[in-house]
């Protein structure tokens, strides 16, 4: 399987795959450097008002629509596609840009507006915590970089040149991640 013409349609497809998805790579690997060295990003918050004696029941079938009856009814401007429900704390996702954040307390339901910075919402994009369109391009992005990672060793092999290289490369590579991962 040496052959140039399907070596040279490998490399083509590599490199279109590695370029189209080199934006999301970099998300991951900016994103991450910087949450690893200390920078997870901040959020500005700000306290909501909401009505007198306003409540939600976050074990309710029907919170998200209790959710969105009660920004309605206290006049509050604010899209989401979903809820996170950590029990006393819901979150209005996606959390990647300005959302609110219920709790229960012992003084009531309260609510704070969230705005992250830059890297809070690098970080909550990271973290597949975006829009629904942005999560579901996520996982083609997870794909493609398989796609990436084999197709690149793949070309490796196929040319003669490179096989040894190649070869040392993913060893060492996996020796690496095995030590470290596992044994570290």
């Amino acid at each position: 399987m040496t052959n140039p013409k399907t070596r040279r349609l490998f490399i083509l497809a590599h490199l279109w795959l590695a370029g189209f998805l080199a934006p999301a790579f970099l998300l991951v690997a900016i994103s991450g450097g910087l949450y690893l060295l200390g920078n997870s990003g901040s959020f500005t918050t700000e306290d909501v008002t909401l009505p007198a004696g306003a409540s939600l029941n976050f074990e309710s079938p029907t919170l998200e629509t209790d959710v969105r009856e009660l920004l309605n009814a206290a006049k509050i401007n604010q899209k989401f596609e979903y809820i996170r429900n950590r029990g006393t704390v819901i979150q209005l996702r996606p959390t990647s840009r300005t959302h609110l954040e219920f709790r229960q307390t012992d003084d009531g339901l309260t609510a704070i507006r969230k705005v992250p910075d830059f890297q809070g919402t690098l970080i909550e994009l990271h973290k597949g915590h975006g829009p629904s369109w942005f999560k579901f391009y996520q996982k083609l992005v997870a794909l493609g970089l398989i796609g990436v990672v084999f197709g690149g060793v793949l070309v490796g092999f196929l040319a003669k040149a490179y096989r040894r290289q190649t070869s040392i490369a993913v060893v060492i590579g996996s020796l690496i991640f095995i030590f470290l991962a596992f044994f570290s």
